[in-house]
């Protein structure tokens, strides 16, 4: 048989392994700097904790795990027969991969609230699963890299993740704009247009504007059930690109106003960033939890204009998320990173360091038996003094251990024969520049 992956998943060769780490370790970094602490969830998690957070697309898109045996012996023979799928999911599946971290990060708050110091600021760096069409930028499996922040409602922490978002870009040399935006703002929207009751529709619609253009949403918002009068309204309101400019608009919406006056302060509370940071009132972000600002990031187009590629992070502030579970009210606020877009693109834009292409110091080259044991031996005192050293494992001739040195990426090969093994000097030759030395390795 020939062997195949799931579409939407990858395997990773081990410069790529390299590579992400070194986003990882860039963000974990940041994360430690700014005081999030790290916590871990399983993969899994009880479908009633999943579903009804994300929306109606959200759901959608969930993998749903079979249950253990014989999951068909408990389902209902007449669903079986009229092919129902609504009824039959919850008699053969109890059970789906994670979607996201946010709603597992607060189904633990609620599970561990005692235990906790409040404001908690947890971080975690794993994957989660997308039932979507696999693209370019998007995967079935991916990582995700999550700050938050639960127990606190201070605006504080919304500035502080924004100077959290530019100082990892910063970090990666990747320049990105930093895109903020209100849920209130939108839940005003949706007043001063008439369709309070209808601002799940709305948001949903507006948040495929990228997508699908303003045609687009204009349609969509009617398919929903908002009238041509409103969507102008909408349409109106979607043009304008100013946070000053938006509220006169909202002056007649309570809500819509308390929305300006967050972001107001949070927008003078950030100061100085190296990236652009601005107002943008299409940005609505689909999912449901969210209750006040919003984030979306993506790449600078002034600084990068070759590159093509959706968001690479995003966030908010959620209000009731933890209630939902049975606990007591936490407001909460966090972002997350799409490091499998940020990978693509620090790749296509050649800004991986070089060395996160090195995982060996040395590599040692054995011409005879007699110096492939004392090579053995160099090679536990080189790893004793904290080198990273391997040994091709006997002895061959030289171009033909050369060649596996190339294609392990190794910086130095250490070439060891009878002469080199009785003196302790080694010819050590760099593979970048080609230079050769003598060199006693252990005595260093």
């Amino acid at each position: 048989m020939k062997p195949s992956l799931p579409k939407g998943t990858r395997d990773f060769l081990p410069h790529e392994v390299r590579r992400r780490n070194y986003i990882f370790d860039t963000i974990r970094a940041s994360f430690h700097r700014y005081g999030y602490q790290p916590i871990e969830t399983p993969v899994m998690e009880n479908l009633s904790t999943l579903t009804g957070k994300y929306g109606e697309e959200g759901d959608r898109l969930l993998f749903k795990v079979l249950n253990n045996g014989d999951f068909l012996g408990k389902a209902d023979d007449k669903d079986l027969i009229n092919k129902d799928s609504n009824a039959i999911l919850p008699q053969i599946s109890k059970r789906g991969l994670r979607y996201d971290l946010t709603v597992p990060f607060a189904r633990y708050v609620v599970m561990h609230q005692n235990e906790l110091a409040f404001p908690f600021k947890r971080y975690a760096i794993a994957p989660v699963w997308r039932a979507d069409r696999p693209q370019k930028g998007r995967y079935n499996e991916f990582y995700q890299c999550d700050a938050d922040v639960v127990g606190s409602d201070s605006l504080l922490y919304e500035a502080e993740l924004t100077q959290l978002l530019d100082e990892v870009f910063s970090a990666l040399k990747l320049g990105v704009v930093i895109r903020l935006n209100h849920r209130k703002i939108l839940a005003g929207l949706a007043e001063i247009a008439g369709h309070e009751d209808r601002m799940l529709d709305i948001t949903i619609a507006i948040d495929k504007l990228d997508k699908i253009g303003e045609q687009g949403v204009e349609k969509e918002l009617r398919e929903r059930g908002v009238d041509g009068e409103a969507v102008s309204t909408i349409m109106k309101f979607l043009a304008t690109d100013d946070l000053e400019e938006v509220a006169p608009l909202l002056e007649s919406s309570e809500v819509g106003m308390q929305g300006v006056r967050e972001l107001r302060e949070v927008l003078t509370t950030i100061g100085f960033l190296v990236n652009r940071v601005e107002f943008d009132v299409t940005l609505a972000r689909g999912l449901n939890y969210y209750t006040g600002c919003i984030y979306e990031v993506a790449v600078d187009p002034e600084a990068h204009p070759d590159i093509v590629m959706g968001s690479i992070a995003g966030g908010g502030r959620y209000a009731d998320l933890t209630g939902i579970f049975g606990g007591r009210d936490l407001p909460g606020v966090g972002i997350s990173f799409g490091a499998e877009r940020i990978y693509d693109v620090l790749e296509e834009l050649n800004l991986f360091p070089k060395d996160t292409n090195d995982d060996l110091d040395y590599l040692l080259l054995c011409l005879d038996d007699e110096s492939l044991a004392h090579g053995f031996d160099l090679l536990r005192r080189l790893r004793q003094q904290g080198h990273n050293t391997d040994i091709y494992p006997t002895a061959a001739k030289l171009g033909k251990m050369m060649k596996y040195a190339d294609q392990r990426g190794a910086p130095q090969v250490v070439i060891i024969g009878s002469r080199e093994a009785r003196s302790g000097a080694y010819t050590v030759k760099d593979m970048r520049t080609g230079e050769q030395r003598v060199d006693r390795l252990s005595a260093s």
